[in-house]
């Protein structure tokens, strides 16, 4: 059995669509051997991280970067889970209502200094939550839980 841990921060109605969105992908029949773990930002823990074999993350772009919550859960495991996590698949969404930019730097930039290999393109966009969307995400959870099969 493997697990996939799906840490996010959705605070709204429309992000907690992308949430259901993922846990959908992360769910799927196909994937028989696969559990997911499902933690808020701020209630994500080292011990969480640690006992993943992959990772989905969800976000806000709130004033150009990722959510305070995201960002606390990465400065609160970060340096307590780098070197035992290397190299695990992972991927993420990011939902802002104009820009994402700095969100996007940021979760490159923090996942690569995990060493973490993204197993599928993240889903990034702005305005209103459409039926793509979601199931873009959907795709998306269920790459990255099929990676831990492999």
């Amino acid at each position: 059995m493997t697990t996939v841990l799906l840490v996010h921060h959705s605070p709204s109605p429309a992000t907690a669509q992308l949430a259901e969105a993922a846990r959908e992908g992360l769910s799927m029949p196909e994937l028989e051997g696969v559990e997911f773990v499902e933690r808020q930002a701020l209630e994500a823990t080292v011990d969480d991280v640690l006992a993943a074999d992959a990772y989905v993350l969800g976000t806000t772009a709130n004033f150009g970067y990722i959510s305070g919550a995201l960002k606390h859960f990465f400065d609160t495991t970060y340096y307590d889970v780098r070197e035992q996590t290397a190299k695990r698949p992972f991927s993420y969404w990011i939902h802002g209502g104009y820009d994402t930019t700095g969100a996007e730097r940021a979760m490159e930039s923090i996942t690569t200094g995990l060493g973490w290999r993204l197993a599928s393109d993240p889903v990034i966009f702005t305005g209103e939550v459409t039926d793509d969307h979601r199931s873009a995400l959907t795709e998306m959870a269920a790459t990255v839980a099929a990676a831990t099969l492999s």
